[in-house]
């Protein structure tokens, strides 16, 4: 259920025009279609045949079943459809409208903050690497839209080349054809062996984490878009987009460290050749 207090709902009512049944200016088959573009989910399901199951009761059953990203998601593409509309009817809409606009506009931003995956902002772009720009995108692209479990690929071969980069970058070989457990499992051991892992707890978490990667391979084959399969479910999906982001979003601090190390060791290096 989104977090919407009783001012939130009235606001959103009016600026929709739900009180007549009504959301906007849209149809049935172009209000199916607009949640569809916009959220990934039919608002025609049975879910959400509230009441009288009109537009308006729909979009109330959709507003109180649906987490606060999807819901914010929403709100803002109806903000967006609005104002695209503003010039086209400008003499239908006066300031009030557009008060009420701004006023589900800054509902959305505050709902859409509430994201779905704990960690998500660790899958980042790369200006050096175009596959993983694209990559990162596409998956945050999936998650604004809260459909992890369509992105399960994409975040398989994100992490493909995270951790190779991570195995180029330490000089950790490997084999082109390793799977990703066996890549992640062998930059695991280089920094428990380098000792930047502090305790044996932690070893063994990293450890473990080697036998839930070498499971994503099989989600990633078997239950994902890479192939022509049946998804995995979406509960499913967001506990594993949760451990893996959780899981890079940890080895970052651990590269932080490493890369601080050597700017330090390097910094004492052209302090000893300074000529006095």
């Amino acid at each position: 259920m989104a977090d919407l207090n009783y001012a939130d709902k009235r606001i959103i009512e009016k600026f929709l025009g739900m009180g007549s049944g009504y959301v906007l200016d849209f149809s049935n088959r172009t209000f199916e279609e607009f949640v569809y573009d916009s959220v990934g989910i039919n608002i025609y399901e049975n879910k959400y045949d509230f009441e009288s199951g009109s537009k308006a009761n729909r979009l109330r059953a959709f507003l109180k079943l649906e987490s606060n990203h999807r819901v914010g998601v929403l709100i803002d593409a109806f903000c967006e459809y609005w104002n695209s509309q503003v010039g086209l009817y400008s003499s239908t809409f006066d300031s009030a409208d557009q008060h009420l606009c701004d006023k589900c506009k800054q509902i959305a931003i505050r709902l859409k903050q509430d994201s779905v995956i704990d960690e998500i902002e660790v899958i980042k772009e790369d200006v050096n690497d175009k596959d993983i720009t694209l990559l990162a995108k596409s998956i945050r692209e999936s998650i604004e839209k809260n459909e992890p479990e369509v992105a399960l690929d994409r975040l398989h071969t994100y992490c493909m080349k995270f951790f190779r980069n991570l195995c180029d970058k330490h000089q950790i070989e490997y084999g082109s054809g390793e799977s990703l457990n066996a890549i992640f499992g062998k930059y695991v051991k280089y920094i428990v062996s380098t000792e930047y892992v502090e305790s044996s707890m932690t070893e063994k978490i990293l450890k473990y984490s080697i036998n839930i990667i070498e499971a994503f391979n099989d989600v990633r084959n078997n239950k994902s878009l890479a192939h022509d399969n049946a998804l995995l479910n979406y509960n499913e999906s967001l506990l594993i987009f949760n451990n893996v982001t959780n899981s890079i979003k940890f080895i970052l601090t651990i590269e932080e460290r490493i890369d601080a190390e050597l700017q330090s060791e390097d910094a004492d290096d052209d302090w000893e050749e300074l000529p006095f």
